[in-house]
């Protein structure tokens, strides 16, 4: 007796589901996009809260000042404050665009697809970039204000 086995094939998230994360997305963007807005005009962001404790730079130092000079076409200043997350930034954009359209056509987004040795490999270099950037040999690697261009 042959016997048809069935595989039930992953379903494409509904559309009111997708229309839910994408105003979760709309309003963190909007979030985001005002905290930058009233830090550029007030000069009041949130601290960092290791560098705060410790007085050492995470990987993650300068970003937000990163995230300012970028929208600003300020790119060179851009790099000077986070060297290896300014390079990150065109990945990320793209893999966060994949993501989207990929939950939009019910396909694999990239994200998936990505093997867990290259996100291992990424989380070592984030770890390694945030013990340089605090060490006297590289200080180069701290967030830097350039102010002759």
């Amino acid at each position: 007796m042959n016997e048809i086995i069935t595989t039930s094939q992953s379903q494409s998230p509904s559309r009111p589901t997708i229309m839910k994360q994408l105003a979760v997305l709309g309003l963190a963007v909007v979030f985001c996009v005002l905290y930058l807005l009233v830090g550029n005009l007030t000069g009041i962001y949130f601290p960092c809260v290791f560098y705060e404790i410790t007085h050492w730079y995470c990987p993650g130092c300068g970003i937000t000042r990163m995230l300012i000079a970028t929208l600003t076409g300020n790119f060179y200043q851009a790099f000077r404050y986070n060297y290896l997350l300014f390079i990150l930034l065109p990945f990320g954009v793209i893999l966060s665009v994949d993501f989207l359209i990929s939950r939009w056509k019910g396909r694999t987004s990239l994200l998936t697809r990505i093997p867990d040795i290259v996100w291992i490999v990424l989380i070592v270099i984030l770890i390694i970039y945030g013990i340089a950037r605090n060490l006297p040999w590289f200080s180069f690697l701290a967030p830097i204000e350039i102010t002759d261009i």
